[in-house]
């Protein structure tokens, strides 16, 4: 076998699969193909409008990074394409650009999805897909939930064709459409919730039903056959044919550090989406594997392809996907089929869509964002998990206060932060014998235990390290001074210890001096291989004695109990310690 080939295929997933190919696929590839592009025509152009630019860079942003990411991907039902959150991210954005004129305004489009694409690509070469995890399901949700009425807000000036300033804050949505109640044009309000009710209804009949086709289809009839256009239904108008064209996004620094802290924004939340989904998707089939850092190359690939296409920021979506996945897609063949069907529209059938209502398009994402609202995951935060209500809460507030961007970016640093708290307090816990055993256990989870009066043995859940130093300490004080000065022993339980930083090895250093000189000897059990090493690298384990490191507790209890029996020690009773294991290699 080629040294390249194994590489090769890990970077270049078609190449596996692909020789595996079974006939059977096809029939399941073709359906799902057809169905996921019917759903991603209109789809695709009411998110481009929601990102700001023409309807037509929505087709442009369904056709290469699909085949795309049909090449690079691990996934085989992942269904990439515009999302409505990152059209909104993008949309809010590039507007505190100020664009000037409409081309400038689809540059810096161009140069944002330049930039996520890189980002992606960057993060999976150099593996750092778990980054995303500083992403918090509250928080995403809490985040998820807030931007979809962001979203919902932005649209209702297309289904009730008034005039409203592009915002991303809640506040001045509401203000400006309070103001504007009055000019509500009551023809293109019709047209847009027999949208809605046409999509909403579709959607009951069969879950393969094409809802969002049949509201387009009616939508544009309507408008055809009765003239209303001319009666101030806006409309699509015309939409340029021919494949995409290449297109030079702006290599301007100055724009792109401008730009970095949303590029980063937007990569994060599509690639943790994307992940969600396919992860999700692939637990079902079991028959392939999902490389996390693959798919960040993959979506970066899809997104750097969308940038010299002409189109805008994508990421997998959620309806789609799942449609793709029902309808029986095998493999990534069925999203090269969907790709297929959309560059046969916009060769030949982009005329079709000149009576297309704005109101229409706006219906669509209307449909689609009802869905990202989960109304039970706050209840259940609630009742449940507190602190995790907290963050949900917080990043709601913060993305419908301050707007899409600074939410999820003030919900990552929650996150961290969270994350640096839990880590700062982990569990510790006070050791008392089972009767008539050789098992200790939490003196507060089970009665009865045995406990000495002259004996602390604790057990410390988590890393030893500079950020719970403190903390760990504060909890050893109080018991020592609960045990009113009758405390000679402390038993150091490390079975759950993971790691210790030279922070911990100094801390645990001191603690040993500070209770020897109170008469108060230290022992260790458990350790395992890794923080045994630690202890031995920094000479911390001849300074703790051979003879005080053990298997378990319950050889510790007795060396102590039998320390000062001159009789027993000279009958040389031995035991096992931990001092003696060779370090791993």
């Amino acid at each position: 076998m080629n040294k390249l080939t194994l590489p090769l295929k890990k970077f270049l997933p078609i190449l596996e699969w692909l020789p595996r190919y079974r006939k059977s696929y096809l029939p399941g590839d073709i359906s799902a193909g057809l169905t996921v592009g019917i759903m991603l025509i209109p789809q695709g152009m009411a998110y481009a409008m929601l990102a700001g630019v023409a309807p037509i860079h929505g087709l442009y942003a369904v056709t290469i990074p699909l085949l795309l990411y049909a090449v690079f991907g691990t996934s085989r039902q992942l269904a990439v394409g515009p999302d409505a959150i990152i059209s909104m991210l993008t949309a809010a954005g590039i507007a505190s650009l100020r664009a000037s004129k409409a081309d400038e305004y689809l540059l810096y489009v161009l140069t944002l999805t330049l930039m996520v694409g890189g980002i992606r690509l960057l993060m999976g070469l150099f593996r750092l897909g778990f980054v995303v995890n500083f992403l918090s399901r509250p928080v995403i949700n809490g985040f998820t939930a807030a931007a979809a009425i962001v979203i919902g807000l932005s649209q209702v000036k297309y289904l009730l064709r008034i005039d409203l300033a592009q915002t991303g804050h809640i506040q001045d949505m509401v203000l400006a459409l309070a103001a504007n109640l009055g000019e509500i044009h009551w023809p293109t309000l019709v047209v847009g919730l027999i949208g809605i009710l046409a999509i909403v209804g579709g959607k009951k009949v069969h879950p393969f039903f094409p809802s969002l086709l049949v509201a387009v289809v009616l939508g544009t009839a309507t408008v055809w056959v009765f003239g209303l256009n001319k009666y101030g239904i806006e409309i699509v108008g015309d939409i340029p044919g021919g494949f995409p064209v290449v297109s030079l996004p702006s290599f301007e620094l100055g724009l792109w550090r401008q730009m970095f802290p949303l590029a980063l924004t937007i990569a994060l939340v599509g690639y943790a989406q994307s992940i969600a989904i396919a992860k999700a998707i692939q637990a079902r089939h079991k028959n392939y594997a999902i490389d996390a850092n693959q798919e960040l190359v993959a979506l970066g690939m899809a997104n750097l392809g969308a940038a010299f296409f002409n189109g805008f920021p994508v990421a997998g979506g959620f309806s789609r996907s799942a449609v793709n996945d029902k309808a029986g897609a095998n493999t990534a063949i069925s999203s090269i089929i969907s790709a297929g069907l959309i560059l046969l529209t916009l060769a030949f059938f982009t005329q079709l869509f000149f009576y297309l209502p704005l109101a229409i398009l706006a219906a669509v994402i209307l449909a689609a964002i009802v869905t990202l609202i989960d109304f039970t995951e706050p209840r259940t935060l609630w009742r449940k998990d507190p602190s995790d209500f907290a963050m949900w809460l917080a990043a709601f507030i913060a993305t419908l206060a301050l707007g899409i961007e600074i939410g999820i970016l003030s919900g990552m640093g929650l996150s961290l932060l969270m994350v640096i708290y839990k880590a700062s307090r982990p569990h510790m816990a006070q050791l008392g014998r089972v009767p008539g055993t050789s098992i200790y256990r939490n003196i507060r989870r089970f009665d009865n235990l045995e406990t000495r009066q002259d004996l602390l043995m604790f057990r410390l859940d988590g890393p030893l390290y500079f950020a719970n130093i403190d903390y760990v300490k504060s909890h050893l004080d109080h018991w020592i001074f609960e045990g009113r000065g009758k405390i000679t022993s402390v038993i150091f339980n490390m079975e759950s210890v993971t790691s210790m930083d030279s922070t911990g090895v100094n801390a645990l250093e001191g603690w040993m001096t500070e209770w020897r000189n109170q008469g108060i000897d230290l022992y260790v059990t458990a350790a395992k291989g890794p923080v045994r090493d630690v202890l031995m690298r920094w000479e911390l384990m001849e300074k703790i004695g051979v003879e005080h490191v053990f298997m378990d507790d319950h050889t510790a209890v007795a060396y102590i109990t039998n320390r000062l029996d001159k009789e027993k020690l000279n009958q040389h009773t031995s035991y096992s310690t931990q001092s003696n294991i060779r370090k791993e290699h």
